[in-house]
């Protein structure tokens, strides 16, 4: 893909891909008896939805950026580098049956979802027709399975805990996931929500998002042990996968929705990643001084997206079919940036500055209705 020297993290504006990565990111597709049936399954034209997916997802990271750079926004939360965790866990959900509840990073999840990149961009906007009115950057869509998420990590394990004991007591057929990152593994709600969603077996999957660090704090320096082992502790049976590699996410969380599904409870995925930058683009500096620069290189080296298109070349889908899926994400993203930006010329109405109601008629508890 292209690259942005304005945007892209140093490591990755040069990027060409390293044999040796190329090839471990195939043979560990092959190498496990679960996961290599899956992978070897599917066809060109996922192949090619996850490449879009994971395009999106960096180009509206992109765009975030430059908005910030160029005076939009005042900072952005990004997932540089991050991206493959996001796109491979939703692919293996059904969109219209299954229920998120992202983290701000997982941006991604919003339009693999079904929403529409001009509403993700709204959010950060705050324009009256973004999908909160303009109340909270923190964007969802209970219509499109999208429980809006909260600043307080963690606490989305027991949302989605719940969500998942509703599915359960209704008998219906659909699963609830979320993302936790290794700090928020550390809070009282996620682990009373663990703690639940085993004893009462819900349909819940939980990806624990290691991407070491805790805003300005190393993994080594928070948290002590096995990351892959603890869901062990409450009995849930968890896959652990490279975060780096998409393939190899939506293979560990097809089979949790899997297990899921067949009734046997919730599941954990273990996604090994690192964020390619700060807590938000206005720590940047501040972040790359909480490692070593030979580590950012290494990371640097494992881009998700470049070690897929070298994996799809692998599979002999031509460069220039590449090319062309970019050509279509580049434009979508500059367009749907652009009808954003036309959303601020407009106000909210009284109405909608109110929390009993929306101008459309809509109330929170028509909201809540949604679900149903």
């Amino acid at each position: 893909m292209r690259r942005f020297p304005a945007y892209d993290p140093p490591e990755y504006v040069a990027w060409v891909a390293d044999p040796e990565l190329v090839a471990a990111y195939r043979e560990r597709l092959e190498a496990d008896g679960d996961r290599a049936p899956l992978v070897a399954g599917v066809d060109q034209a996922f192949l090619l939805t996850l490449y879009r997916d994971l395009l999106r997802t960096r180009l509206h990271d992109v765009a975030l950026k430059r908005w910030v750079r160029t005076g939009v926004l005042s900072k952005a939360w990004l997932g540089t580098g991050e991206e493959a965790v996001t796109v491979g866990s939703v692919a293996a959900l059904e969109p219209g049956r299954d229920v998120v509840s992202p983290m701000i990073r997982n941006a991604g999840a919003l339009h693999m979802m079904g929403m529409p990149l001009a509403d993700m961009f709204r959010g950060y906007l705050a324009t009256p027709d973004s999908p909160s009115r303009g109340r909270d950057f923190h964007i969802g869509d209970l219509g499109l399975g999208i429980i809006q998420p909260i600043s307080h990590m963690g606490t989305s394990v027991t949302i989605v805990t719940g969500a998942a004991l509703a599915f359960r007591y209704n008998d219906e057929d659909r699963v609830a996931l979320t993302w936790v990152g290794d700090g928020a593994t550390r809070t009282g709600a996620c682990h009373e929500g663990l703690s639940v969603a085993a004893a009462q077996k819900v349909p819940a999957v939980f990806v624990i998002q290691n991407n070491q660090v805790a805003l300005g704090t190393r993994l080594d320096q928070h948290s002590a042990g096995d990351p892959v082992r603890w869901p062990e502790t409450y009995g849930i049976p968890s896959w652990s996968c490279d975060g780096n590699n998409v393939l190899d996410v939506w293979a560990c969380t097809r089979l949790a929705v899997d297990r899921c599904r067949n009734g046997a409870g919730p599941a954990a995925v273990v996604a090994e990643t690192f964020r390619m930058g700060g807590h938000a683009t206005h720590d940047e500096r501040e972040a790359r001084e909480i490692f070593s620069e030979e580590l950012f290189r290494e990371w640097g080296r494992r881009d998700p997206i470049g070690l897929f298109e070298a994996y799809l070349e692998g599979r002999g889908i031509p460069r220039t079919q590449l090319e062309e899926v970019e050509a279509r994400v580049a434009a979508e993203i500059d367009a749907a940036a652009q009808e954003a930006l036309a959303s601020r010329d407009t106000a909210p109405t009284p109405a909608d500055a109110l929390y009993e109601g929306f101008s459309d008629g809509t109330t929170l508890v028509g909201l809540r209705e949604r679900l149903d």
